[in-house]
């Protein structure tokens, strides 16, 4: 199923009416406004002459318009502004007093230098909501250090725990911390517009990604350190096992995970091991949980003797959690994802046809929308500076 919407008009998210200004480089930033962007905020991203970073990473059909950069940066209007100008700061904050949001990614030490330090706009701009995405917080051992994906997912301990599964350190394959860093800001950021709208006030907001994907990563693997003192060894164990991967088939490979007793009853009813459930090893959830290391060889091997699609048409469809393994290439002919249309093919006027995600979320009355296609580098400065009031020479 082809979705070739075009962009729709504004007006149609929650957040249509809000004015946001980002000054972000890379991932973590910018995909924090787009969230915002998508349900109707009006995204003024402000870029340096040579642009945000990631306009150079990845495949390109242009210089500045690269693949990671058009999955970052839908919904937006570029601004280009020289912030080392005084001048070209002076318009940063005609724009940031008239505006209710600011996303930035400035290290605090230069932000005074710069003229965003929150003392500064919070004088301009009482009611903004100031949100900034940084590494760690400013108060800690570790504040104004560089901070990028990799380091985060080192100190986090996300990296250490790949570490049973292929013998050493292992960084998640995927920009793992800024993304979800980004989707704490933007939740962060929501209840700084829900208590203005309560109490007229803006406030300064801080999302570090140490703590924030410290405490993401902690959900499950404080386990026995939950307890002071603790009660059993940090870390999920059952997860952290080298045998916890998917499972091989005849032919390929299956995502594949009883849980209750039931799905572990129909399981070995289904390939004639019924008296398996009654082996005291698997015939509960703790005593499969303790005995961890004898269940799933047994399982391996069942599994070896069929192929994908035997597996997925003796358990799909119904409650058995069972799913092919898909290949990113796999992604775009996903037939889930082109039955709800998840895949919107825009005509972007430079780029040519895109393939662009939709935004996940699901709202009956404010759905998100596809407004504008990634903007060039300053596509908007002279539409965007006119409506403040500002003429080209930034007066």
């Amino acid at each position: 199923m082809t979705n070739t919407v075009p962009p729709t008009p504004p007006g149609t998210g929650p957040l249509t009416g809000i004015r946001v200004v980002e000054i972000a480089n890379t991932v973590y930033g910018p995909l924090t406004s787009q969230y915002l962007a998508d349900m109707g905020a009006d995204v003024i991203k402000i870029e340096p002459p040579e642009g945000d970073l990631t306009r150079s990473l990845g495949p390109a059909r242009h210089t500045g318009m690269s693949a990671v950069f058009i999955n970052c940066n839908r919904n937006k209007r570029s601004v280009m502004l020289d912030l080392r100008e005084q001048a070209d700061r002076d318009v940063m904050q005609r724009i940031v007093a008239q505006s209710d949001v600011l996303v930035h990614s400035i290290r605090t030490a230069s932000t005074a230098r710069m003229g965003i330090d929150y003392e500064t706009v919070a004088k301009l701009n009482p009611r903004l909501v100031y949100c900034q995405a940084k590494g760690f917080s400013d108060e800690g051992a570790y504040g104004g250090m560089p901070a990028y994906d990799d380091l985060i997912q080192a100190l986090t301990g996300i990296a250490s725990l790949q570490s049973d599964m292929v013998g050493a350190p292992r960084y998640v394959p995927m920009i793992f911390a800024d993304k979800v860093s980004a989707l704490h800001a933007a939740f962060a950021i929501m209840l700084g517009l829900f208590h203005r709208a309560q109490t007229g006030l803006g406030q300064q907001i801080g999302v570090p990604m140490f703590e924030a994907m410290t405490a993401f990563n902690t959900v499950e693997h404080l386990w026995g350190a939950t307890f002071e003192p603790a009660i059993a060894p940090m870390g999920y164990e059952t997860i952290t096992k080298a045998v916890r991967t998917p499972f091989a088939t005849r032919d390929g490979h299956i995502a594949f995970l009883p849980y209750t007793d039931a799905h572990w009853k129909r399981f070995f009813d289904a390939v004639g091991r019924p008296e398996l459930m009654q082996d005291p090893r698997f015939c509960s959830y703790p005593a499969r949980q303790k005995h961890f290391a004898q269940v799933w060889p047994v399982v391996t091997e069942i599994l070896a003797t069929r192929t994908t699609a035997e597996w997925i048409a003796l358990f799909g469809g119904g409650d058995m959690p069972i799913a092919r393994v898909n290949r990113l290439e796999d992604l775009p002919n996903d037939p889930h994802l082109n039955s709800v249309g998840f895949w919107q093919y825009p005509q972007h006027p430079t780029e040519g046809k895109l393939r662009i995600p939709r935004s996940p979320f699901e709202m009956s009355e404010s759905p998100p929308s596809l407004r504008r296609l990634p903007p060039t580098l300053g596509q908007h400065t002279r539409e965007v500076l006119a409506e403040f009031g500002i003429d080209a020479a930034g007066r």
